[in-house]
């Protein structure tokens, strides 16, 4: 078995009432938190529709964490931006 392979972990999660098998090199605790999340974002999207199926709202749920991942990554370069400005008017 490779060094690759031993770092690896097996986490069952339950996600929606099923249990999935997630296997990464984070820490289970990490593993946790992001499978609730899912989780929760799957439940709030359920209840505002709630005709949806499992397949449709797991689609839904994996766009809406898109958007905002997008959301946050364009203002983390933002600020970035903002940060190296304000550095070099501190250098000259």
């Amino acid at each position: 078995m490779s060094q690759s392979d031993q770092e690896r972990k097996r986490i069952t999660v339950e996600i929606y009432n099923r249990s999935y098998t997630v296997i990464g090199k984070e820490e289970s605790h990490h593993i946790r938190m992001v499978s609730n999340l899912v989780d929760q974002k799957m439940r709030e999207i359920h209840e505002a529709n709630p005709t949806l199926d499992t397949s449709k709202l797991a689609v839904l749920t994996a766009v809406n964490t898109m958007n905002e991942y997008i959301k946050l990554k364009e203002e983390c370069t933002e600020l970035m931006n903002y940060i190296e400005k304000l550095e070099e008017k501190e250098e000259s």
